[in-house]
């Protein structure tokens, strides 16, 4: 047997990943006295003892470099009420933040209100992989809020429609 798909371009790849679901995260922090922020759809738990997660970011990134020397992070899992939020973070121009309301930490993490998590967190380890760059991340305080994620599927974002089973 042979898969139908052989040649393994940006585009063909950005498709079948495209196939899982995942959450979407915003990544936020207070830089030179200025709210920054980036969106990711890479994020996942990676372990309870130390508790650490992680996301994915594209070597080109502008952003990034900005924040990863950020004594504290904040990575607020986006709500249902963030469909465009979710789009405003991820632009490469204008205010992420218009529209939103926040709330910062004396220490910086910067957070979204409505989403449906807020994890305080610092850098700990960045690993190249290809054209990404996977960052591990320690979380130092967290908060649980209740409202509902929002999923980003097939390059669009969604909202969940029910429990199955």
């Amino acid at each position: 047997m042979t898969l139908t798909h052989t040649e393994l371009d940006a585009s063909t790849l950005r498709n079948a990943f495209g196939q899982f679901p995942s959450g979407v995260v915003a990544i936020c922090a207070t830089i030179d006295g200025e709210p920054v922020a980036m969106a990711a759809s890479s994020f996942v738990g990676v372990s309870f003892e130390p508790a650490l997660v992680a996301f994915c970011v594209q070597n080109t990134s502008t952003t990034w470099p900005r924040l990863r020397g950020a004594e504290k992070i904040g990575i607020s899992v986006l709500g249902e009420a963030h469909d465009t939020a979710a789009r405003t973070l991820a632009a490469k121009t204008g205010n992420r933040f218009e529209g939103l309301s926040t709330t910062t930490t004396d220490e910086g993490a910067v957070f979204l209100d409505g989403a449906c998590a807020w994890l305080d967190a610092t850098v700990t380890q960045e690993v190249p992989a290809g054209d990404h760059a996977i960052v591990l991340m320690r979380v130092n305080e967290l908060e649980l809020r209740d409202e509902m994620p929002i999923v980003f599927h097939r390059s669009r974002f969604s909202r969940l429609q029910g429990v199955a089973g």
